[in-house]
C-alpha cells in the first residue's frame, strides 16, 4: 500500500531527515531578540535549497485556505499552535516562545520535523511547556512497534500531558509521511491504547504533540493557517518523523 516504504525508501528518507534536522538546528540557533520570523524563514530555505532539497510547505493547498502556504517554515510564537506565518513584521522579543516547524522533499521523499524553543530568558511556566511537551513527543515515540495501535501512541502523550496539567489540542494531530507532505493514518495526540490503525512494518509517521498551557480549545486566524489558542494561554509544538521497523522504531529526523 502506498503508506508502506521500502527499505530503500526508508534509507533515503533517514538520509533527508538528517539533513533536515541539522537545518532546523542552524535556524534555532538563530533564534535570538530582534530578529524577525521572516528573517528565519529566508535562512530555512536557504539552507533546504543548499543541501538540494525543495521546501515542502511553500505553496502548500489546503482544504478552506483561501491562498497556498507563503513560507518555507512556520513561525508560531506564543499563543500560536502551528502554521504562523513568518513576517518581516514579526520581530521576537525576550520572554516569547516560538515553534518552528519545517518540512522538505529530498530524493522524492518528505520529512517533517517540529520544535518549540524560548527567546531569551522565558519564565518558569513556558520552560515547563516546553519541556512537557517534548516529553510527551518521547512517550509516544516510545510505543512505536510493528503491531502496536495509533491509540498506543495518542494515549501515551495524552496521559503524559494531562499528567503535568496540559492540554492536548483535538482539531491538529500527526500524519503518515514519505509519499507526500501528509499521508494516511492520522495520528491524534488523544485517544485510547489499542484503538485506531495498527501500525505495520515500513509505515512512516510523524508524531507532533500540540499541547497549551491553558485550555485545548484552538480557533483559526484570519489568514485561513494559523491555529492559536482560544484563552490566548501559550502552546508547544514538538515533532519527529518515525519509521516503523522489524527491530521497533526509527526516528528520522534526528542528527
Amino acid at each position: 500500500m502506498a503508506f508502506i516504504k521500502s527499505k530503500k525508501e526508508i534509507e533515503a528518507l533517514r538520509e533527508g531527515g538528517q539533513k533536515l534536522a541539522e537545518i532546523l538546528r542552524k535556524v534555532v540557533e538563530t533564534v535570538k531578540p530582534g530578529v524577525t520570523t521572516k528573517e528565519l524563514d529566508r535562512l530555512a530555505e536557504s539552507l533546504i535549497l543548499s543541501v538540494g532539497g525543495t521546501p515542502s510547505f511553500k505553496g502548500y493547498h489546503i482544504p478552506g485556505a483561501h491562498t497556498p502556504y507563503p513560507a518555507s517554515l512556520c513561525t508560531s510564537i506564543n499563543d500560536e499552535v502551528v502554521h504562523g506565518i513568518p513576517s518581516e513584521k514579526r520581530v521576537l522579543k525576550d520572554g516569547d516562545i516560538i515553534g518552528l516547524d519545517i518540512g522538505m522533499k529530498y530524493k522524492r521523499l518528505y520529512t517533517d520535523m517540529a520544535v518549540t524553543v524560548g527567546v531569551g530568558a522565558i519564565d518558569a511556566a513556558s520552560r515547563k511547556l516546553l519541556l512537557v511537551t517534548e516529553h510527551a513527543l518521547a512517550e509516544g515515540i516510545v510505543q512505536v512497534r510493528a503491531g502496536a495501535h495509533v491509540g498506543d501512541i495518542s494515549e501515551a502523550v495524552q496521559t503524559y500531558a494531562e499528567d503535568h496539567g496540559l492540554g492536548v489540542v483535538r482539531e491538529l494531530v500527526g500524519h503518515g509521511v514519505g509519499h507526500a507532505v501528509h499521508e494516511n493514518p492520522p495520528i491524534p495526540n488523544f485517544g485510547s491504547r489499542g484503538q485506531g490503525e495498527k501500525l505495520r512494518e515500513g509505515m512512516v509517521i510523524a508524531i507532533e504533540p500540540m499541547l497549551t498551557a491553558g485550555d485545548y480549545a484552538v480557533v483559526l486566524a484570519p489568514d485561513d493557517w494559523t491555529w492559536k489558542t482560544k484563552d490566548g494561554s501559550r502552546a508547544a509544538h514538538f515533532e519527529h518523523t518515525v519509521a516503523v521497523t522489524k527491530d521497533g522504531v526509527r526516528v528520522l529526523t534526528k542528527i
